[in-house]
C-alpha cells in the first residue's frame, strides 16, 4: 500500500488525478489526459479553498461546474462521475484537520452548487445553439428560390441532427413537424405527435404565466418566450424541459408558425432534488437538519402580523451513557427510533420536527393559537418517549428535557429564539430532567449574564480585576480584633463589583477556582504579613487570616505544597493561617480527602469547619475531622437579634459550644448584627464573632485602624 501524500499540494494533486481518471474517458476533447488533468487542477484548488473557508461561498462550486462545460465535459456521465469523486474524495484529501461533519455538509453543498453551475452553463450553451438553429430555420424559410434545394437540405440536416427537441406548429397550435430528438423525449412516433394540439399539453405544475405567454406569441404580441415546463409522457411519467418558443413570420412580416426548442432536464432536475434533499436532511434519521430548520424558522418568524410560533427544543437525558456503555451504533439506532416517534408527533399543518445534531431535536409549530398547540406538542413528545426502546435486545428507557419558546412572529431573530430555547432546555435539565419548561426572559438574561461571566473569568485574573476585602474576627471576651476573613470580590468592567456568590460557582465549574484560590491565599497571607510588620511584631497580638477553600481546592493535589510555599515566601508562621472548609464539603469525606487537611493541621495551620449546622452531619464525625474551629452558621443566632431570644436556639447554641469546647474546638459565630446578640453569644461561651455589628468587609486599612483602636483602648 502506498503512503499518503505528504503536503496539502500533494493531496490536492492526488484528488485531481482521481478526478481526471474518472471523467476523461467520457469527455470530448483533443487534449491528452495529463493536459486535461492540469486543466482540472485550478478547479480542484477552488473547491478545496471553498471547503475550508471561514464562511461558505457557493460561487466556487458554481464556477467549477461551469468550467466543466467549458472543458467540453458536457456528457451527463461527466457530471455524475465528478459529483461522485467530490463526494468520496474531496473531504478525504482536502479537508485537512477540519470538523468532519461540517466538512461533509459543505461538500454536499458544493456538489449542489457544481450541479447548478454545470446546468446553468449547459443551458446557456444550449440556448446559444437554439438561437443559431432558430436563425438557420428562419433563413431556410426566407431564402430565394435559386437556393431552395440547398437550403432545404441544410435545414433538414440541422433539424434532424440536433441534440435538442424541435417542433413546428401553426398558429392554431397544430403540430406540423417534429425531429427525432423530440420523438425520443416523448417516446412517441412522428404520426402520434403530428396533428396533436399544443394546447393539450397542460400540466398541473405549469407556471402561472405559461399560457399567457403562449397567447401573446401566437397573436404576434411577442417574438419568443423561455420557461421551464413539464409534460406527461404516454406512460404517465413526467418530462421536464427547458422550453423556448419563437414566432416565425413570413416575408411580409405576418405571423405564420411557432417554433419550439426543448431541452430534456429531467435527470438534472432529479439530481438537483437529490442534492437539495441531502443538503437539508439528516443522513441518520432522515429528519430536516439544522440548515433546513433555520430556513423554516426564519420564514415563520417573518410571517405577517397576527401570526405566532411555538418551538420545543428537546435534549435526551443521559444519552451519553448509552453511547459510552453500548457503543455509538446502539446510540444511532436509539436516535432513529426517537426521530420516528417525534415525527409522528408533528403531523398537523404548520408543524415540523428536525434534528440539530447529536441528541438534540426541535419541533416547530405555527399558526394563530400556538400558546395552546405548543404545550400540546410538548406533551405529545413527552408521552411518545414513555415507552421503552429496544436496542440490541435491551429495553432502554428514554427521557428528555424540553425548553419551550412561544410568541408573536417578527419580534426576535431565529438565533435569539433558538438560544432562548436552549437556555430553557438546560433549565429543565437542571431541575431534574424528564420535563418541559417555558422560556422566561428574566431567566434567559441571567443565563446570558452567567455565560458572559464564565467567558470573562479566565482572563479576569490576568487583568487584575479581582480584589480582596477583609472582615474582622473579634474576641467576644475582651472585644479585641484577633484576625480577619478574606473575602474575594470581582471588579467587572461592565457589571461593577460582584460578590463571591456571583462568580465562585462559575469558577468551580470551569476549574478556575484553583488558580483563583491560590491567588487569594497568597494575597491574604501577604496582607497578614504587612499587618504584622505595621503593628510592630506582636505589640498588638497575633492577627490570623482566615481563607475559604472550595471543595475543588480540597481535591487538588497541589493544595499542601502551594500553602507551604506561600507561607515560606511570606515568612509567616502556619498558625497565622486558618483555612475555612464548609461542613457540606466534608460530609462523608474519606481518608484520602482528609489527608491534605490533616497534613496542614499537623504543620500548625488551623482548619475551621464553616457553616456548621447546615450540612446535617453526624456530630460524632467531629472526632475524626482535623478541625480546630467551628464556625456556627448564622441561622442559629438570628433569633438572638430579638428580645427575648428563642429558647430553643439558645439551647442548641449552648449545646454546640459545650460539645466543641469538650473537643478542644474554638467556636466562631457569623452574622452578628446587634450588641444584644453579641452579649448573648458571649454568655453562651462563644469565642469569636464577625458581622456588621463590628464592621462590614472592607479594605485592609480599615482592619489596621480597628486593631489600633482596640490596642489603644
Amino acid at each position: 500500500m502506498s503512503a499518503e501524500p505528504d503536503g496539502p499540494e500533494d493531496r490536492l494533486r492526488r484528488f485531481v488525478t482521481i478526478w481526471s481518471r474518472a471523467v476523461f474517458p467520457v469527455t470530448s476533447t483533443s487534449s491528452t489526459r495529463p493536459e486535461f488533468e492540469e486543466r482540472l487542477l485550478p478547479l480542484a484548488r477552488l473547491l478545496s479553498e471553498a471547503l475550508r473557508a471561514r464562511s461558505f461561498d457557493a460561487d466556487a462550486g458554481r464556477a467549477a461546474g461551469a468550467a466543466l462545460v467549458e472543458a467540453h465535459c458536457t456528457a451527463p456521465e461527466a457530471l455524475s462521475r465528478t459529483l461522485d469523486c467530490v463526494d468520496a474524495y474531496l473531504v478525504l484529501y482536502c479537508g485537512e484537520d477540519g470538523d468532519r461533519e461540517d466538512l461533509r455538509a459543505r461538500s454536499a453543498r458544493l456538489q449542489h452548487a457544481m450541479a447548478a453551475g454545470f446546468a446553468q452553463a449547459l443551458r446557456e450553451r444550449t440556448l446559444a445553439e437554439q438561437e443559431a438553429i432558430a436563425r438557420a430555420a428562419l433563413e431556410a424559410q426566407g431564402v430565394v428560390a435559386q437556393a431552395l434545394h440547398a437550403t432545404e437540405a441544410r435545414f433538414r440536416a440541422v433539424f434532424e441532427g440536433a441534440a435538442i427537441g424541435i417542433g413546428i406548429a401553426d398558429l392554431e397550435g397544430n403540430v406540423l413537424q417534429v425531429n427525432g430528438a423530440l420523438r425520443r423525449m416523448f417516446g412517441l412516433s412522428e404520426q402520434a405527435l403530428r396533428g396533436r394540439s399544443v394546447k393539450e399539453w397542460v400540466h398541473p405544475d405549469d407556471a402561472p404565466q405559461t399560457w399567457r405567454l403562449y397567447d401573446e406569441l401566437v397573436s404576434g404580441e411577442r417574438e419568443h418566450y423561455h420557461l421551464e415546463k413539464a409534460f406527461y409522457r404516454p406512460d404517465g411519467t413526467v418530462l421536464w424541459t427547458n422550453l423556448t418558443v419563437s414566432l416565425l413570420r413570413d416575408a411580409d412580416g405576418d405571423p405564420q408558425y411557432q417554433l419550439a426548442l426543448m431541452e430534456d432536464t429531467t435527470e438534472r432536475r432529479l439530481l438537483n432534488l437529490r442534492l437539495r434533499y441531502e443538503a437539508t436532511h439528516d443522513a441518520l434519521t432522515g429528519l430536516p437538519n439544522r440548515a433546513f430548520f433555520f430556513e423554516r424558522l426564519e420564514k415563520a418568524l417573518g410571517a405577517g402580523e397576527g401570526r405566532r410560533f411555538g418551538l420545543c427544543y428537546l435534549d435526551l437525558d443521559g444519552f451519553k451513557t448509552v453511547n459510552d456503555s453500548l457503543g455509538h451504533a446502539a446510540g444511532d439506532r436509539l436516535l432513529v427510533e426517537v426521530a420516528d416517534r417525534l415525527q409522528a408527533c408533528a403531523t398537523a399543518s404548520g408543524e415540523m420536527v428536525a434534528r440539530l445534531g447529536g441528541d438534540e431535536f426541535v419541533a416547530l409549530t405555527t399558526g394563530p393559537d400556538t400558546e395552546r398547540t405548543v404545550d400540546e406538542l410538548a406533551a405529545r413528545i413527552m408521552n411518545a418517549l414513555l415507552a421503552p426502546i429496544s436496542v440490541d435486545g435491551r429495553e432502554l428507557t428514554v427521557r428528555g428535557s424540553i425548553g419551550i419558546v412561544e410568541g408573536p412572529a417578527g419580534e426576535r431573530s431565529a438565533a435569539e429564539v433558538l438560544r432562548s430555547a436552549d437556555i430553557t432546555m438546560y433549565r429543565a435539565k437542571s431541575a431534574g430532567g424528564n420535563r418541559f419548561e417555558l422560556a422566561d426572559p428574566e431567566a434567559d438574561a441571567r443565563a446570558i449574564t452567567r455565560h458572559g461571566l464564565t467567558t470573562a473569568l479566565p482572563t479576569a485574573l490576568d487583568r487584575g480585576e479581582f480584589f480582596i476585602e477583609y472582615q474582622p474576627l473579634v474576641h467576644l471576651g475582651d472585644g479585641s480584633v484577633r484576625g480577619a476573613e478574606a473575602l474575594v470580590r470581582w471588579l467587572h468592567p461592565q457589571h461593577g463589583v460582584l460578590s463571591p456568590d456571583r462568580f465562585i460557582p462559575l469558577a468551580e465549574h470551569t476549574g478556575l477556582i484553583v488558580p483563583l484560590g491560590r491567588w487569594v491565599l497568597e494575597q491574604s497571607v501577604r496582607q497578614a504579613r504587612e499587618w504584622r510588620d505595621r503593628h510592630g511584631g506582636e505589640a498588638l497580638g497575633p492577627l490570623r487570616i482566615n481563607v475559604n477553600l472550595s471543595p475543588c481546592q480540597l481535591t487538588h493535589p497541589g493544595l499542601v505544597q502551594d500553602t507551604v510555599e506561600i507561607l515560606e515566601r511570606t515568612g509567616m508562621a502556619p498558625d497565622a493561617l486558618c483555612l475555612e472548609v464548609t461542613e457540606s464539603a466534608l460530609i462523608g469525606a474519606d481518608d484520602d480527602l482528609l489527608k491534605p487537611l490533616r497534613r496542614l493541621a499537623e504543620m500548625g495551620v488551623d482548619i475551621a469547619l464553616d457553616d456548621f449546622g447546615t450540612g446535617y452531619s453526624n456530630l460524632a464525625n467531629l472526632r475524626r475531622l482535623p478541625v480546630s474551629v467551628l464556625k456556627l452558621d448564622r441561622s442559629f443566632t438570628q433569633s438572638m437579634q430579638r428580645f427575648p431570644a428563642d429558647p430553643v436556639d439558645l439551647k442548641i447554641v449552648e449545646g454546640i459550644v459545650s460539645l466543641a469546647h469538650s473537643l478542644d474546638l474554638a467556636v466562631t459565630v457569623e452574622g452578628v448584627e446587634t450588641g444584644a446578640q453579641a452579649e448573648q453569644l458571649r454568655i453562651l461561651g462563644c469565642d469569636t464573632a464577625q458581622g456588621w455589628y463590628y464592621a462590614r468587609p472592607g479594605p485592609p486599612e480599615r482592619l489596621h485602624e480597628l486593631a489600633l483602636v482596640d490596642a489603644t483602648g
